[in-house]
C-alpha cells in the first residue's frame, strides 16, 4: 500500500466564510473520487484541525501501489478536482508519499 498525504494553507485573501466554503469544495470533490480511480483505495480529507495546526486542510488517501498514485496525479476527474477546487485556492502544499508496510 501506498500513502499520499497533502497539507494545504488556503489563500490569506479568502474571508473565513470563504474558506469554509472552499473547504467544503475540497472535501466534497475529493472524496467524490472514491470509486472512481483505479488503485485507489481509501481517501479523506480533514478540514477542522485543532487551533495548533497551522495548515488548513490535509488529504489523507491510499493507492494499491505507487503505478496507481501515478495514475491518479494525471486521472482526468482528479484533474478537474485539482483545477476546479484546491489550486485556485490554496497558497501552499506539502506532500509526503511512502510505502505502507
Amino acid at each position: 500500500m501506498v500513502k499520499h498525504i497533502i497539507l494545504w494553507t488556503l489563500k490569506d485573501t479568502l474571508t473565513e466564510e470563504e474558506k469554509k466554503n472552499v473547504k467544503a469544495g475540497i472535501k466534497e470533490g475529493l472524496e467524490g473520487l472514491a470509486g472512481q480511480i483505479p488503485g485507489l483505495t481509501d481517501i479523506h480529507v480533514i478540514t477542522e484541525g485543532l487551533p495548533s495546526s497551522n495548515a488548513d486542510v490535509m488529504l489523507d488517501s491510499t493507492f494499491t501501489d505507487e503505478a496507481s498514485l501515478k495514475g491518479y496525479a494525471v486521472h482526468p476527474k482528479h484533474v478537474a478536482v485539482a483545477d476546479g477546487k484546491v489550486r485556485p485556492y490554496t497558497a501552499t502544499r506539502t506532500c509526503l508519499d511512502y510505502e505502507e508496510k
